[in-house]
């Protein structure tokens, strides 16, 4: 039975416990940006820097707290900058009173510093990595990695850009002053129950759909707004939700130019109208507020496919221009992998079977190859030094037609086609994360290289993630 409540001026539909919120939008709130992380020391040898997993709190509607978790505060963490090249050294302690880990999602480092599972920071312990970075300029993220954590870890708030810079990107005339005209975009939906707690209860449901809110926050704020130049903008967008498939677009239906993927940037901008971003891939877009009138506003629209219709944050125009950028016609070469140089071929069949289906709550039919995540059990043995093809089939059970994400860890792949066709342009660059939906396939090819260990392959719907849906693929010399 539905019941209606009001909480601080907003309305809410309220079943089973849970919140549901009405359409109230105020872009009352600027957006927050996360600040740099400091480095402890100067000079370009050694970035030292220092995140403390901690407790904190949050309020999201006016008059009510929530418990959150963060980096280096409250909620999300701060970014973290670093140059191609450089080498990191990062002290991470956690607070704590279980166990975490830090994931580097889209870092191509040695294992034992990768913050997947096997690397486990326990309660009021701290975890010391070091490693240089070896990869073109990007937008990645990390965020919580522990077995059955991830998905409530990353929920209470545990999640922050990493972006590296290169001599490419520093010659590339596009806007790049941060905070400025070059914003981070960490997109997340969350629900919570009517005395402002998040509502992450895992039911049956939750499992197999993941858990889907219907509030989006940005940056960590639900309904803010942005003042932007009146010219070219940057926005590094992350799909940081749980489980949600989100479509992108504009109010007004604006055309912007997509410049990155998860690993970097493309050889061109692709022109769009709508991107469709899974949970944890990135994308880097260009948007012209030029020809906009001084004071005029825009909004951000996210469709949660299937869901809901958001209209997430507010851009508005400030009357003195940006600086002066054009789209350019071309940004980097990209060192395309070729299928002649495969040495093997593997199949990943991605399945949510329907017997058992109220077994889900832990371990249940969530599978990769008929098999749940084993700690015990390596799945797949690489060559180093080796180029391979990944063929990952979305075979779920026709009652349980459900999306996957297949993210792998320490590799940037390439895709080389979806059901046999070439990829869109929007996904025509180095990529870790792709969407499979249900019934379809997808072929990618990667290179082994530098680093022997053991690594993750995994749906990145982070309910599937934790209920099963990961295996280990060890690089071995």
């Amino acid at each position: 039975m539905l019941g209606i409540t009001a909480l601080g001026g907003y309305t809410f539909l309220r079943k089973a416990g849970l919140s549901y919120a009405g359409p109230v939008q105020g872009f009352d709130t600027a957006l927050p940006i996360p600040p740099i992380l400091e480095r402890n020391n100067s000079g370009p040898e050694a970035g030292r820097y220092q995140i403390t997993v901690e407790n904190g709190e949050n309020s999201f509607f006016p008059g009510y707290k929530t418990s959150t978790l963060g980096y280096n505060g409250p909620c999300l963490g701060p970014t973290i900058k670093v140059k191609n090249g450089e080498k990191v050294k990062i002290k991470v302690d956690n607070n704590l009173s279980q166990k975490t880990t830090v994931h580097w999602h889209g870092l191509h480092v040695p294992a034992k510093w990768d913050g997947g599972p096997r690397q486990e920071i326990a309660a009021g312990a701290t975890w010391s990595p070091e490693f240089t970075i070896d990869q073109p300029a990007a937008t990645l993220w990390y965020h919580p990695h522990a077995m059955g954590l991830t998905g409530e870890q990353s929920y209470r708030g545990l999640a922050g850009l990493f972006i590296i810079e290169d001599e490419l990107s520093d010659g590339l005339d596009i806007p790049d002053s941060y905070g400025i005209d070059d914003f981070p975009l960490i997109l997340q939906d969350r629900r919570f129950f009517d005395d402002g707690r998040f509502a992450y209860a895992q039911n049956m449901m939750d499992v197999i759909h993941g858990v889907m809110g219907n509030y989006l926050l940005v940056n960590g704020t639900i309904w803010p707004n942005l003042d932007v130049p009146k010219g070219l903008v940057r926005l590094r967008i992350l799909n940081g939700s749980n489980s949600s498939i989100y479509r992108i677009s504009f109010r007004d239906s604006r055309s912007f130019f997509q410049i990155a993927t998860d690993g970097g940037f493309q050889e061109k901008p692709v022109e769009l109208k709508q991107l469709v971003l899974s949970a944890g891939e990135r994308a880097e877009i260009l948007v012209d507020f030029g020809a906009d009138a001084p004071g005029s506003a825009n909004s951000l629209l996210i469709d949660q496919l299937p869901g809901n219709k958001f209209e997430a944050m507010q851009f508005r125009v400030r009357s003195e221009p940006g600086l002066i950028f054009t789209i350019p016609e071309k940004l980097v070469s990209i060192d395309w992998l070729e299928e002649k140089d495969v040495s093997k071929t593997r199949t990943f069949r991605m399945e949510t079977m329907s017997r058992g289906i109220g077994m889900m709550k832990r371990g249940g039919q969530l599978t990769i190859n008929g098999r749940n995540m084993d700690l015990d059990h390596i799945n797949e043995q690489v060559k180093l030094g080796t180029t391979e093809t990944w063929e990952i089939e979305n075979v779920s059970a026709m009652m349980i037609r459900l999306p996957h994400s297949m993210h792998l860890h320490d590799v940037q792949f390439q895709i080389l086609d979806r059901n046999g066709r070439k990829p869109p342009l929007s996904e025509r660059g180095r990529k870790d994360t792709v969407l499979v939906p249900p019934g379809e396939s997808v072929r990618i090819i990667s290179r082994f290289d530098d680093y022997t260990g053991i690594y993750m392959y995994h749906c990145h719907l982070l309910e599937h993630e934790d209920n099963g849906m990961m295996g280990q693929f060890e690089v071995v010399a």
